[in-house]
Parts: C-alpha cells; structure tokens; sequence
C-alpha cells in the first residue's frame, strides 16, 4: 500500500474527560468493535474479576481510575485506530495536555446527570487553542439524567462550541429505548447488554414501521425533537468540524453498549487523517517521504520484570521503519532501534514500520527527554509540549537506608515520565518534588515501592511557586542569585529555578530585578 493510502487510513485521537464520566468504559467498548479485545472488563464491577484493559498500572486496578495516558492501536474495517486513553483527574492534567499534542481529534465524553464539569473546560481550552476537531459522547443515558437540549445547551454555552447532534437519544433511564441515528438516517434500538455487541434494527423515521418498535408516544415525541433539531441546529459541515468550530454530539451508554456503534461509525468516516505539524524551524506535512516523529510520553516499568523504560514517538511525516538510522536531534547523532513497539495498552508487539500519525514505543535507556525529536536526518524542533509550573512540593527522603540507589533510580526514572518535576535545593542539597495535585504524590511513592522496592518519605515544605529564570544580564543574574541562595534550586536539566515561598516575595523579585525573566512553563 502506497505511503499516501497508509496516511490517511489513519485515525489518531484522545478520550478525554472529567473522571468518572465513562472514559475508560467508552475506550474498552470501541476496542471491542474493533476486534481488540472480546471481553469489555467493567471498571467497577467486582463481580467480573477483569479490569480495563486501558487501565493496567496496579495502582489504576486497585483505585478504578486512569493515571497515565495508555495507547492502543488496531484495525476497524479499512482504518488503522489509534486510541489514547487519558487521565481524567485533575491531578493528571499534564499528562493530558502533552497528549493532546499528539492526535488530529478529540473525543470528549459527558456524563449525562452531571453535565459539563470542570477539568472538561480545562481540557476543551486545550482543544480550542490548537483548533482540534472535538466530538462530544454523552454518556449514561440508561441512567436519569439532564435533559439532552439542556445538555446542548451547556456544551455550546461552557465549553464555547457550536454543536449539532448526529444521534438523539429515546427517552432515558429504565425506559430508555436507543438512539435514533441522524447522521445515517436510521433507528437504533438495543437490549443492554453488558459484554457481547448487540444488533441494532434500522428504520427511516418517517417510516410507518417505527410504531411497531416505539409506543405512539415515543414515535410522535421522536418525530417532533427530529424536526426540532433540524429547524434550530446548523447542518452538519465536515469542513467546519476539520477547522475545529462545528461539534458533532452522540448520545448513549458506554456501558450497555448503546450507541458506540454509531459513534465509532462516524468517527472513522469524518475525523481528519493526521495532520501538519508545526516546528520552529517550518511546518511538516504528514505525507513527507522523510520520518519524523517527536517524543511526547515516558513510561517507566511498563514491564517490571525487566525495569523497561519505553519512549512514546507521535510519527509525524513519512514512514518509520525498524533497524533503520535516524537523527536523534538533541544528541546530534544517528541512533537505530531494534525492537520499536506497537500497543494494547501494556501488552506490545514489534514492529516493522509505522506511518504518519502512528504511535511508536521506543525502548529507551535513558536516551529521551519530553520533547525530543527524532528525523531521517534533518535538525527539527517540536514545540508546544510544556511542563508547567507546580502547585504542591514536599521534599522527598529515604525511609530506608539500605535502599538508597533503588531510590535514586526510581525517582530519576519517574521524573522522566514527567509526572512531577524533581528540584535539588542549592542551599541544602535537598530533593524537592512538585506536582500539580496531592494524587500524584501518593501515585510515586506506592510505585517507588511497588516498582522499585524503594520506600520513602515525605516532609513539608512551604512553597508558593517554582519558576524558572533566566536574564540577559549576567551582573543581575549573579546579584539575584547571590540574594536568593536559600531559594535557588536547580531542576532534572540543570536549569536556575527559583523557589518562591509566597506571592507577595514573587512580586517583589520580579519588581526589584527588571531584567530576569520568570517562567511559569518551562517550555521557553
């Protein structure tokens, strides 16, 4: 198959959401369609004694919640999918944000009893500052919940969208009865059933057979919401959903199966192929002869027994291909790999060769940062994948003496994830960490033990901001950094960050030194 057909078989986007709005549970039920897996593992259910398969971190079965972006790539009907499943807790945003930069679209999902919450906002400004094309799923109509144009109404006035709803929904709760397909112009009726794919029966809604399925009520109310729809909601334009200002609403319940089907159909039919990403240097387009990709994830320990490091490349022109010499930008040297992965979550397989808009595991040993770019030989650097500055430190020790390079290691090998940032105190020599919530601490040390056999400690430290600095003028900087050592610390690359214990002592640093500049990202 010929470079161009492989491109734009492709389909790479994100689930996102605000937790427990169904995420993980809509990512299983796709895979399921596809063929990925036979069995869907209900998160929560103890009953079944499977999890997600998305879901496959210890910590993640133990809790029911996603806390790492997981990949899974397979084949429906003439498309290659390429699913990122994302953290929906807060306290995981990051890994969220640098996920969004790796796919063409988005999938939100909305819980129908709650609506839009608040890291869906957070997540759609994301979206909106990149122009990615978002689809929104509202999940949990066997549940009661909102009315569907209340929830219309919310999506277009929270989330600052214009949307159009390509399926409506049958009523909701216990009498809920399918979803009737409007971008197919069919009916959609189902049994729920949690773990085989139910057949869904089609009919055109004028059509005389729909009071056969539907009580007289129900086709009457159908009918009227239809015409409602069409009369108050802009036609459905492709275009203006590739540009990001048109989003297409589906209706239905993840966990029943209800309408995924008519989602995932869709989907593969309108979602954009991969598209051109900016470098500083120029614009790469997808279909280039020449491979380059850009690392946008590290994940430690996917395989414990082996304590593997593995380097998650978005492909972003051309054609990857194993054994085969590529420009390692940031070392400025040629590097080849021998055992490049394809995903299912954590189970992997090697890979020959991988096209624009795939998502390659590389076995890394320490070789990759964040952000690193990979090229047939051309010096190119991606921008936008961004660490923000943390909310919440604690110094970090170690509870056990004889475990000291376990630890070291662990925590070396974490930071790289980018889950949290490490700082090393210039006044006492001590390790701080930062993240963006309290989770995150919890998540290190039960994997620094779990993982590395490490255990360790935690002590408080009062801390308003980390940001980073840097000046022109060398003479401020030196007089900043002679005033300001107890506050000094360097991060994981050997930057000048300065610790800030208040806002009141930020402001007046920033005032008293005109010529230092502070960064709250340290993608600068």
């Amino acid at each position: 198959m010929n470079l161009k057909k492989e491109i734009e078989r492709r389909r790479t986007f994100a689930v996102i959401s605000h937790p427990d709005a169904g995420k993980t549970t809509l990512t299983e039920k796709l895979l399921l369609f596809g063929g990925a897996i036979h069995v869907a593992g209900a998160v929560k259910s103890n009953k079944i004694k499977k999890t997600a398969t998305s879901d496959w971190m210890e910590i993640e079965k133990q809790r029911g919640i996603s806390v790492a972006t997981s990949v899974m790539g397979f084949d429906y009907e003439d498309y290659k999918i390429n699913i990122l499943d994302t953290p929906g807790h807060q306290d995981f945003a990051e890994d969220t944000f640098r996920t969004l930069t790796a796919v063409d679209s988005v999938i939100v999902v909305v819980d129908v009893a709650k609506g839009v919450e608040t890291q869906t906002r957070r997540l759609m400004e994301v979206c909106r500052m990149r122009n990615t094309p978002v689809m929104v799923f509202v999940n949990k109509l066997d549940r009661e919940g909102k009315d569907p144009f209340e929830i219309l109404d919310e999506l277009e006035e929270e989330l600052q969208i214009n949307v159009r709803p390509l399926s409506w929904p049958i009523d909701m709760g216990d009498r809920f009865r399918g979803v009737y397909n409007l971008y197919r112009g069919s009916l959609d009726l189902y049994k729920p059933s949690k773990q085989v794919v139910t057949e869904s029966v089609q009919l055109e809604i004028d059509s005389p057979d729909l009071d056969k399925h539907l009580s007289p009520d129900l086709s009457k109310t159908l009918r009227n919401e239809v015409e409602l729809i069409t009369e108050v909601y802009p036609e459905f334009d492709r275009e203006e959903y590739l540009a990001g200002k048109l989003t297409p609403v589906f209706f239905g319940s993840a966990l029943n199966n209800f309408g995924v089907k008519e989602l995932l159909d869709c989907f593969v039919e309108i979602a954009p192929s991969p598209r051109k990403v900016e470098a500083e240097e120029r614009v790469v387009e997808p279909l280039e002869e020449a491979f380059t990709g850009f690392v946008f994830k590290i994940h430690a320990n996917m395989d414990p027994n082996h304590r593997s490091r593995i380097a998650f490349v978005k492909v972003c022109s051309g054609k990857f291909e194993r054994n085969v010499n590529y420009k390692h930008v940031r070392f400025n040297r040629m590097m080849k790999f021998s055992s490049p992965t394809a995903f299912m979550a954590q189970k992997k397989e090697i890979l020959d060769e991988a096209y624009a808009g795939d998502i390659v595991g590389l076995p890394d040993t320490g070789n990759f940062m964040i952000g690193d770019t990979l090229t047939s030989g051309e010096d190119l650097h991606f921008k936008g994948l961004p660490s923000f500055s943390p909310e919440m430190f604690k110094y970090i020790e170690n509870a056990d003496p004889l475990k000291s390079k376990q630890l070291q290691k662990g925590v070396e090998q974490l930071m790289d994830e980018g889950v949290a940032q490490l700082f090393t105190n210039q006044f006492n020599g001590r390790r701080i960490i930062g993240t963006v919530g309290q989770l995150q601490f919890e998540v290190i040390e039960y994997r620094l033990l779990h993982e590395y056999g490490a255990q360790c400690r935690w002590e408080p430290i009062h801390l308003y901001k980390a940001c980073w600095i840097e000046s022109d003028d060398q003479e401020q900087l030196a007089d900043f950094k002679k005033r300001k050592y107890q506050y000094l610390a360097k991060d994981k690359q050997g930057r000048d960050v300065f610790l800030a214990e208040s806002r009141y002592i930020l402001m007046m640093a920033q005032q008293d030194f005109k010529n230092i500049r502070f960064h709250f990202s340290s993608e600068y």
